[in-house]
């Protein structure tokens, strides 16, 4: 706290010391100005550097080169990319796309070692918890006690021009800072996708991905994940995953290793001034519901068509996004405790979130140890009405559907994921995870073999050499 009061008063000093002339403090003073900030960053620095880590990869990644991408070839690749320890235990957060399909993860960490130097790099192995690719966050776990840590910090208070700094791994130099503002704090992307970002002018490159995004005080605003540049370089427009939603999914990644997402039945309309008057409205921005499903949950909750959703947990709803987000942030089972405008008459509700249907990560449910197939680096079971109400409308009636690709395993994995339908290996029909198994008992190291494959309702080829 006292480090963002001291910060805080620096920047207000040396904008002082940008009026005119007339006002301008003595040179001495400005070089006071300059010296405090100065060790303001520093002692900052100092105290977040030692909690952000280098991430190293060695990843399975599908070849770029014509259609092999989708024909499912893939070549190991290495890569780099940062994270931030954020319990002491060894639990770490990044990218999902940084470790994505990994085969090693290895992490560099500064600390002294029993000789008291001065901290510096310790390369240690990591495991995969879980990731979460609609979100891009990962958490990797080393071994290792007593880790200095940063913590999350509530993003809905970051405002336009707050100071951040990134820390990270920019083009694998280890332990980079930069720093700049926060140039939106609610910045959608993609129209269709409830996810929205923290935009952000600190300067921001290839190797920052995971990293954390630090606001004044040394905590967390949020991870960062990607740029917006023609050059492919740092252009001034970087985003990161906001600090509450990185931490729920952190949490719900450590508990389950896996995410579920839920739905309330509804369809949100963002209010305009024309919709107001056109449908006689008592405002003229918020959030309406055009469509409520008979059977699902907004329903059985007693919301209808034409209610206007003022609040959900006390925080204002403004656009449809922001009741997108407010479900997507949420687990199955959780309410949500809504502020109702129902013509003039206000009213307040509360909705149980219902899991998603026909989501693949459910399948992870339905597994377990005896569906490992080790050589494979996946999680299967074989495809009955269970699997056939998660993956509805498939092309064939048996298969092996694949569940999960266990952390532990991943770099075993041909390329494989989760959803995926196995119809045959080599042409031959596999009906059962004991038919896979056994037609796998049959090849040795080094031999191809071809997966068909149904993924996502398209038919596919997913070819690789044993290990």
């Amino acid at each position: 706290m006292n480090r963002t009061v001291t910060l805080g008063m620096v920047l207000l000093a040396m904008a002082a010391a940008d009026a005119p002339a007339q006002t301008a403090a003595p040179a001495s003073a400005r070089t006071r100005i300059l010296s405090d900030y100065s060790a303001a960053m520093e002692d900052l620095a100092r105290s977040a550097s030692p909690a952000v880590v280098q991430i190293r990869v060695q990843a399975l990644a599908p070849l770029k080169k014509g259609d092999s991408e989708r024909l499912g070839f893939v070549s190991e690749e290495e890569a780099t990319g940062s994270g931030v320890i954020v319990d002491p235990s060894g639990y770490i957060v990044t990218n999902a796309h940084v470790v994505q399909n990994a085969s090693h993860i290895n992490v560099k960490i500064l600390f002294s070692d029993t000789q008291g130097e001065e901290p510096h790099g310790h390369l240690l192995p990591a495991k995969l918890v879980g990731l979460d690719s609609q979100v891009d966050i990962a958490v990797v776990k080393i071994e290792k006690q007593n880790l200095p840590t940063l913590s999350f910090r509530d993003s809905d208070t970051l405002r336009q021009g707050q100071f951040v700094l990134a820390v990270g791994s920019p083009l694998g130099l280890q332990n980079s800072l930069t720093h700049g503002v926060i140039s939106a704090t609610m910045r959608q992307l993609d129209s269709e996708s409830p996810m929205v970002y923290v935009q952000t002018d600190a300067p921001i490159n290839p190797g920052n991905s995971g990293g954390p995004l630090l606001d004044a005080g040394g905590q967390i605003a949020g991870i960062n994940t990607m740029i917006f540049s023609q050059s492919g370089g740092n252009e001034g427009i970087g985003f990161a995953i906001p600090a509450n939603l990185a931490k729920d999914t952190y949490l719900r990644l450590r508990k389950d290793g896996h995410i579920h997402r839920g739905i309330i039945g509804v369809i949100p309309d963002t209010i305009t001034p024309t919709m107001a008057v056109g449908l006689g409205l008592s405002r003229d921005s918020g959030v309406i519901l055009s469509d409520v499903a008979p059977s699902g949950p907004a329903a059985a909750a007693g919301l209808q068509p034409g209610d206007i959703i003022v609040a959900i947990g006390g925080k204002p709803m403004r656009e449809a996004r922001d009741l997108g987000l407010a479900v997507f942030q949420r687990a199955p089972g959780d309410e949500l405790h809504m502020d109702i405008l129902r013509g003039t008459q206000p009213l307040s509700m509360t909705v149980v979130i219902l899991e998603r249907p026909h989501e693949p990560g459910q399948l992870a449910d339905l597994a377990n140890d005896a569906g490992l197939i080790r050589s494979l680096g996946i999680l299967a079971v074989t495809v009955d009405d269970k699997v056939r109400a998660i993956l509805p409308d498939l092309r064939h009636s048996s298969g092996v559907a694949v569940a999960a690709v266990p952390a532990e395993f991943a770099g075993l994995n041909p390329g494989l994921v989760s959803g995926d339908v196995i119809y045959s290996l080599n042409n031959k029909p596999v009906a059962s995870v004991d038919e896979l198994r056994a037609a796998l008992t049959a090849k040795k190291s080094g031999d191809p073999i071809v997966f068909f494959v149904e993924r996502q309702g398209q038919l596919i080829y997913v070819t690789a050499t044993l290990e």
